[in-house]
């Protein structure tokens, strides 16, 4: 499907794959060092696990808004790889949003299910380099062998113990989870919106999935592996996923040597919005997906002028368009702090 952008023409970027099977001499050589000579590529990377709620078209119009004042490009990719928690018409329904919202982009959307060879490319290079290995221990396993206990905590750490001395050198059991090896330290970075970032995989989660027992890769692989073939240079998210950066470079690093990936993205984490509780914006602070409200009549303008609120981008809530935006918008403009959405926006969009 082809959504064509109505502003300036963007620049072409090619598709940089990671053939199936592919060597250290398989990949064609062009380098995502051309992106960082004034191209801007950068992507939309929706999941169909459920429908888009106003955090995350706050971060969608920004992306936009970053993305068309440079003169760059915008892909599209749905991020489909958890099974199953993806919704049935949940692609759809991101479409029409986007398409509300005046959010655009450039070419074919890509879907990550539809080809899983270039993941497996990628599970190749790291195993042959060591940096891999099977792990089919469960969370209670893993749990009982952690030194401490670590309650609530949504991803425990791997202990390194657990890390097997020996590892395979080929990408040979496609049916277990796999692990990347994480070494100790922090991976600096300097962010463009938060600044100066360094987590700390090896100390946060350990040694952590990159391929699951689905047969699938993991997020933090498949990331990785997309963002590289499909020449990304910007990566603009929320600030929730600084941890997922570390990561995400870790691996990145592993892979550049094999594929000749160039320079790494430059990176932009935002400030997420959340409820009055201070939580992150989820179902406990009731339904805030887009298209309630665009079924309830509520008008894209308004919508788009209540996220503009939110990003400093005008002085009080009012009815815009994201093209209205653009003239005017300035990163430094947007607020440090995460964003709270009020029983008051809710009140005012639906006046």
């Amino acid at each position: 499907m082809q959504n064509p952008p109505a502003q300036a023409p963007s620049h072409p970027a090619p598709d940089r794959p990671f053939p199936p099977g592919g060597g250290p001499d398989a990949r064609a050589q062009a380098s995502v060092a051309d992106g960082f000579s004034g191209s801007f590529v950068t992507r939309l990377a929706p999941s169909p696990t459920g429908a888009l709620h106003l955090g995350n078209a706050r971060t969608f119009l920004l992306t936009w808004l970053m993305a068309r004042q440079a003169g760059g490009r915008i892909i599209l990719r749905i991020e489909d790889l958890d099974g199953p928690r993806v919704k049935p018409g949940a692609i759809e329904s991101t479409l029409r949003v986007l398409r509300a919202l005046g959010i655009d982009w450039d070419g074919e959307m890509l879907v990550q299910s539809h080809d899983l060879a270039p993941y497996v490319d990628a599970m190749n290079a790291l195993a042959r380099r060591g940096l891999v290995y099977p792990s089919d221990a469960t969370r209670a396993e893993i749990e009982a062998a952690a030194s401490a206990p670590q309650e609530g905590v949504h991803e425990i750490r791997f202990p390194e113990h657990l890390r097997p001395a020996e590892r395979p050198a080929a990408f040979d059991r496609p049916e277990s989870s796999w692990r990347f090896v994480t070494p100790p330290g922090a991976v600096r970075f300097v962010d463009r919106f938060a600044g100066p970032c360094a987590p700390d995989p090896g100390a946060t989660v350990g040694d952590f999935v990159v391929w699951t027992k689905r047969a699938q890769p993991s997020y933090q692989l498949a990331v990785v592996v997309d963002d590289a073939r499909q020449g990304v240079t910007e990566v603009i998210r929320g600030d929730d996923l600084i941890d997922s950066a570390g990561r995400q470079l870790l691996l990145y690093r592993a892979l550049n040597p094999t594929f000749n990936l160039g320079p790494e993205p430059r990176h932009t984490h935002l400030p997420i919005v959340k409820g009055p509780d201070g939580k992150r914006l989820a179902k406990r602070h009731g339904d805030t997906r887009v298209e309630t409200y665009l079924d309830a009549g509520v008008r894209p303008e308004k919508l788009v002028g209540l996220l503009a609120f939110w990003s400093g981008l005008v002085a009080q809530r009012q009815e815009c368009s994201a093209v209205d935006l653009l003239p005017g918008f300035e990163l430094g403009r947007v607020p440090r702090e995460s964003i709270t959405f009020t029983p008051e926006d809710d009140r005012w969009l639906r006046a």
